[in-house]
């Protein structure tokens, strides 16, 4: 039976992609997963994260990675989709391309039926589905997908640092990500790798706009 696990990474940022990312790998693999120490990926350092996508990639039938910028998130947003049913669309997208027996899936969304009516909409492919919250820290598989879509994600932030400047995680709860909007959420550069619907930078634009009339007081 092949067996397929589904997670994200990069959900909140306000800075930068979501990363969705898929595993497929043969039924039996799962316990060898265990064993080379697969768990939640926001529970291993990076290096490990690293170091066991390798081995992850090496053991798996495929893997899938979709990268959905912050352009995408904000279009589809201005289009009525919200972040959730656009995962929802990769994830099918994942399924649909693996083309498992069965599928595991970190659930991003509280309400299981509503979620399965909403993932059916878009498959085209048959799979038993197992959609639960906080499935990475269950199903070695799902553990595997957050893995290898964070160490993805960790690689585009890397690559946004170099071409716009230093802005820590891309996390509103980052006091570094805060002071380089502060600065340069205005700036094309910049502007064009934000989640503009984020309510981030309406209260830094707020704060902005406020600051001036102060200073005409």
């Amino acid at each position: 039976m092949k067996i397929l696990g589904i997670d994200e990474a990069g959900r909140g940022p306000v800075i930068g992609p979501l990363i969705m990312g898929g595993v497929l790998i043969h039924e039996e693999k799962r316990e060898l997963l265990r064993e080379i120490g697969v768990k939640d990926s926001k529970q291993l350092l990076q290096e490990k994260r690293v170091e066991l996508a390798e081995q992850i990639i090496k053991n798996s039938l495929s893997h899938e990675l979709i990268e959905v910028s912050a352009e995408e998130i904000n279009e589809s947003m201005n289009r009525g989709i919200n972040l959730t049913e656009l995962e929802i669309q990769k994830m099918a997208e994942i399924i649909n391309k693996s083309k498992p027996d069965k599928t595991f899936i970190d659930m991003p969304m509280k309400n299981k039926e509503e979620f399965m009516k909403r993932i059916q909409v878009y498959l085209t492919h048959d799979s038993e589905i197992i959609a639960e919250n906080k499935a990475d820290q269950k199903y070695p598989v799902v553990s595997a997908a957050s893995i290898l879509a964070k160490v993805r994600r960790e690689e585009k932030v890397k690559e946004l640092h170099k071409k716009i400047g230093f802005f820590g995680s891309g996390y509103s709860s980052d006091e570094r990500t805060i002071t380089f909007l502060e600065k340069n959420y205005k700036k094309p550069e910049v502007n064009a790798f934000l989640r503009k619907n984020w309510k981030t930078l309406e209260k830094i634009e707020a704060s902005k706009t406020q600051t001036q009339i102060n200073s005409f007081l």
